[in-house]
């Protein structure tokens, strides 16, 4: 994951959250401060792991994937485009080639946009922003991921704020314009090697000097390159008729491929590079606004002055599936922990000498004191006892899938009622549907064997 990645999923899920509201984070924000590091680095910590919870990774996997289809779409139409250049501008060979109007079909256009381009560029740096569209729209289309569609507006938006965009939009438009220019100039040399053309001028207001100067000043560069360029009394007399002289063809067509070389893909690939080494500058110094509302409040939550302990964010409005972040080889140990049982339950029971009891966490405190030991040291077994006879509320759920990640292995243990007592079998079944959600192992015995062991 690039740094630009980062930063893009973290001004994504600040838009999702300024939309839609604050995300579900206790954990997301623990893990942060665990980290440590400066406001910035947390931050991105944060967004990346709930990016990771919600899938918003994946998309953005898809999303360039779809990038880089939908930049081969236009290259190829580039490609296409810059061959029918060529061909309108030759001809099939059975008529004499108009120099001028071969030089306008090759060229015209380009340097329209181009010029286009770079006044936009100077007065407002947007002009080139509907190919920009067009490529965010296809990338967005072949991504075919829903969740992708929450990635464009927040790259546009991390770019404009660094006024990068118009170097982004900078390669991609003199990048497509270089690989046409590129293709036009590969079939002119191709159709010039295969077919014999003669080349002429016509003009009914203007006078030969008038051709002579302009030809000359157009292939003064091209003929420092090496490019043959008409003498003056080949110029004058293609006035007429296309000249039947092989040195006369020859020194048409080299003018003709010098000036598009010179005037057409020269110029696009030093813009695109100049763009490049602007974007990659600018890429270099790409920052957190930590002065936008939605980074600005959690300060307090990442950086505290006096910690927070406990559960006490808004239930989220589905179960997240467990998947630990523990490996094998950095766990070791086996623990059993209970969550808010009655003080009429004996507990802790009877327990084999390599299995740790970490009591019962009935408070704030005693929470969080445990979350920040899994953090550093993480178990490699870990067994969670709860009371079936209350209700699997929404912040037992969340603390018993935090204690899940922290371990490389979790059963849940639904304790039996305590003699002459019944539990509720709708109660149980709530229990059993939400342990589901979360993927975790679960049942009324206790798994003091696995404890110990590691199996049944």
């Amino acid at each position: 994951m690039t740094e630009l990645n980062n930063l893009w999923l973290t001004e994504t899920i600040r838009l999702r959250e300024e939309h839609a509201g604050p995300l579900e984070d206790l954990e997301a924000n623990r893990l942060a401060r665990n980290a440590g590091g400066d406001l910035p680095t947390r931050i991105q910590r944060r967004a990346l792991w709930l990016a990771e919870r919600d899938g918003l990774s994946d998309a953005l996997k898809h999303w360039l994937q779809g990038a880089r289809l939908a930049l081969l779409v236009l290259a190829v139409l580039a490609v296409v485009s810059g061959a029918g250049l060529a061909f309108a501008a030759l001809g099939d060979g059975q008529m004499p080639v108009n120099v001028f109007w071969a030089l306008g079909s090759l060229l015209g256009l380009n340097l329209i946009l181009l010029l286009s381009w770079a006044l936009g560029l100077v007065f407002a740096g947007e002009h080139g922003a509907s190919l920009g569209r067009l490529w965010l729209w296809l990338s967005e289309k072949l991504a075919r991921d829903a969740k992708a569609a929450q990635l464009a507006p927040a790259l546009i938006l991390m770019l404009q704020r660094h006024k990068l965009n118009r170097w982004a939009i900078g390669i991609l438009v003199n990048s497509l314009w270089l690989l046409a220019m590129l293709s036009a100039l590969a079939i002119l040399l191709t159709l010039l090697a295969t077919r014999r053309y003669g080349f002429v001028w016509e003009t009914t207001i203007l006078s030969a000097d008038t051709f002579i100067t302009v030809t000359q000043a157009l292939g003064a560069l091209p003929s420092l390159l090496g490019f043959n360029v008409p003498t003056v009394e080949m110029i004058r007399a293609s006035g007429d008729a296309a000249l039947n002289i092989e040195s006369a063809r020859q020194a048409w067509a080299t003018w003709l491929v010098g000036v598009l070389l010179v005037c057409g893909v020269v110029p696009r690939l030093l813009l695109a590079a100049f763009c490049l080494w602007r974007w990659k500058t600018g890429q270099a110094s790409l920052h957190l606004d930590l002065n936008l509302p939605g980074y600005a409040q959690l300060r307090e939550r990442l950086m505290p002055t006096s910690e927070r302990l406990g559960i006490s964010d808004a239930a989220p409005e589905q179960l997240h599936r467990v998947e630990s972040g523990v490996s094998d080889q950095q766990s070791d140990g086996a623990l059993l922990v209970a969550i808010e049982l009655d003080d009429q339950r004996p507990w802790p029971p009877p327990l084999p000498k390599n299995v740790s009891n970490a009591g019962v966490l009935d408070s704030r405190e005693s929470r969080h004191k445990l979350l920040e030991q899994l953090s550093r040291f993480p178990p490699a077994r870990l067994a969670i006892a709860c009371d079936p006879r209350r209700s699997p509320d929404r912040g037992s759920l969340a603390l018993i899938a935090e204690l899940a990640r922290s371990a490389s292995a979790t059963r849940v243990w639904l304790l039996q009622a305590p003699p002459g007592e019944a539990l509720d079998a709708e109660r149980l079944g709530d229990w059993h549907v939400a342990l589901q959600q979360l993927e975790l192992p679960f049942a009324d015995c206790a798994p003091l064997n696995w404890l110990e062991t590691g199996h049944d």
